[in-house]
């Protein structure tokens, strides 16, 4: 029997299970322009689960079927270790109901900005890079193009991350939704383009160059430009000189050399998503100082949060039809090594 909620605009009273008591929610973990989402606990797979409420009165029919068109596409995607799997879809009353896996550590923003996120922990980065590049591989694979990616669509399972929210993905190859996704990690194409005007863009590049402003987010804990567009004073400054970036953050030739074939104005010289997660992972310095090289990495098929160990754990990252090995160390210890960069401030985008 499908679980039946009753939904509450109170953070403090979450609907309530009606007809299935397999499931007991708990509290509600966010609140967007269309619903909300909350925990629960599933008794029968005893998981935390993620149920995302959505309240369907007063939406047109196009507006019900953009509901209809995020689960079809994240249910596509699903069964990927780095993409939280869409369990049910539960459309009853006036609400519509996505169910799917919880983190209990908040997302990837939140890790970057208030828990002291990866500055200066390269193998961190690099094994939470690689999860990512894995989870938008897999889907590009799938024909789904997320177009909002972020950290802040990014969870956190312990040492492992998750993709949520396909709210904007969509699985045409070559798009003309200008504008579609978070101002920070628009690519100029998805803007309308930088030099001259463009009609369309590609999903895919444009999802590279959002990777491109994480992994800036990942080693420096900062946004490399408010947007990529002529407005803004450092973008136009990245512009005219590439190796602009290395002028105001600690950044090593090798990384530069990345961001430079990352951030390509020419979506057709971009590198594409298998080369970027290959040199990330072969990259054997970001910055300009120290890095430690102990840090937590992911277990493969781990999703409890806080699961820790001594061993050396070998991950296994798949990239086209290549696959890399990362051996890294967990160690609470970890350095915190500092950057001195004067780039924009990672802030939420909603």
């Amino acid at each position: 029997m499908t679980p039946s909620l009753q939904p509450h605009n109170s953070a403090k009273h979450p609907p309530q299970i009606i007809h299935n008591e397999s499931l007991v929610l708990q509290d509600m973990l966010g609140v967007g322009a269309y619903g909300s989402v909350y925990k629960a606990y599933d008794q029968v797979s005893r998981q935390m689960r993620a149920i995302k409420c959505i309240r369907t009165v007063g939406l047109d029919s196009r507006q019900r079927a953009f509901q209809g068109h995020e689960a079809e596409l994240h249910s596509l995607v699903s069964g990927h270790p780095n993409i939280a799997t869409l369990h049910e879809v539960v459309e009853e009353d006036d609400f519509f109901y996505m169910i799917m896996d919880c983190g209990l550590e908040g997302d990837l923003f939140s890790k970057i900005t208030e828990r002291g996120g990866y500055v200066g922990k390269a193998l961190a980065i690099k094994s939470i890079f690689g999860q990512i590049a894995s989870a938008v591989l897999h889907c590009h694979s799938k024909g789904v193009f997320h177009r909002d990616l972020k950290p802040e669509n990014i969870i956190m399972f312990g040492d492992v991350v998750k993709l949520v929210d396909f709210g904007l993905a969509t699985t045409e190859p070559i798009s003309s939704d200008f504008g579609c996704g978070s101002t920070f990690y628009l690519s100029p194409e998805c803007q309308g383009g930088y030099v001259e005007q463009v009609t369309s863009f590609d999903s895919a590049a444009n999802d590279v160059w959002s990777l491109g402003v994480i992994l800036i987010n990942l080693v420096f804990g900062r946004n490399p430009w408010k947007q990529a567009c002529p407005r803004d004073e450092t973008f136009s400054a990245f512009v005219l000189n590439n190796d602009f970036l290395q002028t105001i953050l600690p950044m090593s030739d090798e990384l530069n050399d990345i961001i430079k074939s990352v951030f390509c104005l020419n979506s057709k010289k971009r590198l594409s998503l298998p080369e970027f997660a290959r040199r990330v992972q072969g990259c054997t310095s970001f910055t300009t100082v120290g890095e430690g090289s102990s840090s937590p990495s992911p277990r493969a098929g781990a999703a409890a949060a806080g699961a820790t160990g001594a061993e050396t754990t070998p991950i296994r990252f798949h990239f086209g039809h290549d696959a890399l090995l990362c051996n890294s160390r967990d160690n609470k210890a970890q350095s915190q090594g500092q950057d001195s960069g004067v780039c924009v401030e990672l802030h939420s985008v909603a």
